[in-house]
């Protein structure tokens, strides 16, 4: 089967398309023919082993993952003779994050792990971008308790995580800023922000309205320069560890004062997570944003793309089945 390999860590260019050997799937595991699938912010890393201390997870020396790749969606091609969910021929997508292996033709994942039967109202194309982002906005929010009525302002929204999270705060009742470039001001408002402000034009950390949370998706912030955002008792989320990984710390020491604070939520994924964004997304609650798009044999434009930190959404990568 094709798949996009990398054996040593570096920029895009180190990743090759490659003929490897197919899974066969355990007992206990459901093989996937894989029709869509994703470059994000997680592949980034892992591939570049940016920051260095992630070398601890994906191998001092070199990558124990060779083929990454977190979310995806396809067709069940086998199971395991101990799997009962799901039978060959079934719709399904899922996120993958730890063995990824979503940047190829086949995928296989235990039946017990973070995999659902597709939204009947979403294409392969649309399904695969459906999980990686909007489960770490999941966190954030159900880690913060957001709940209706409070003020929320959201940066980076055009992206991945940003543009769920809008989605996913104007669903549990929660009035939205959005933080944008000027060329997705309309697009952001049109995932239900009820504001939005054009970084490219306003500090949006010099604003005048006061938030119960400021998450910022991106990663570009700090704690520092936002603090005067929050009304007391505030909440202060990033997606990223921060100046000198400061975010984990002041997390830690949160419970041990009141007043503004940082949280450093730990998302997890399982069955139920992809669950609920399936339910989300048939309700009409929540839907992809997709940016661009890239056929598999062009994956390393993808991570160009992404890198450059201007994507919008998901990049997303369609795998047209064997050849």
């Amino acid at each position: 089967m094709r798949a996009a390999v990398h054996t040593r860590y570096g920029p895009p260019d180190v990743v090759r398309i490659r003929e490897v050997s197919k899974q066969t799937p355990g007992d206990n595991e459901v093989l996937v023919q894989v029709h869509a699938t994703t470059v994000n912010r997680t592949d980034c890393a892992c591939r570049a082993a940016r920051p260095f201390f992630m070398r601890l997870f994906t191998g001092l020396l070199g990558p124990r993952a060779t083929v990454l790749g977190s979310e995806f969606a396809g067709v069940v091609e086998a199971v395991g003779s101990g799997v009962t969910f799901f039978s060959a021929g079934d719709r399904v997508f899922g996120y993958n994050e730890g063995p990824f292996g979503a940047h190829a033709e086949y995928l296989s994942i235990r039946e017990d792990g973070s995999l659902a039967t597709m939204p009947a109202n979403l294409t392969f194309h649309e399904a695969a971008p459906s999980t990686e982002g909007s489960h770490y906005a999941l966190a954030q929010i159900r880690g913060a308790k957001i709940r209706s009525g409070q003020d929320v302002l959201v940066n980076g929204a055009s992206g991945a995580i940003g543009s769920a999270a809008v989605q996913l705060l104007k669903g549990v009742g929660a009035t939205v800023t959005a933080v944008c470039g000027t060329e997705t001001v309309e697009l952001v408002r049109g995932l239900g922000a009820d504001r939005v402000i054009d970084y490219t034009a306003v500090d949006f950390t010099r604003d005048e309205q006061r938030y119960d949370v400021v998450l910022d998706a991106v990663g570009k912030s700090s704690f520092g320069q936002c603090k005067r955002l929050l009304k007391p008792g505030g909440i202060y989320i990033s997606t990223e560890l921060g100046p000198r990984a400061q975010n984990p710390f002041l997390a830690m020491i949160a419970p041990l004062h009141r007043g503004r604070k940082v949280l450093f939520p730990i998302p997890k994924h399982d069955r139920e997570m992809v669950e609920h964004l399936k339910a989300l997304i048939e309700s009409g609650q929540f839907k992809p944003l997709i940016g661009r798009t890239y056929p598999l044999d062009r994956i390393v434009e993808a991570y160009t793309h992404v890198e450059t930190g201007q994507k919008i959404g998901s990049v997303v990568i369609t795998i047209d089945g064997p050849r």
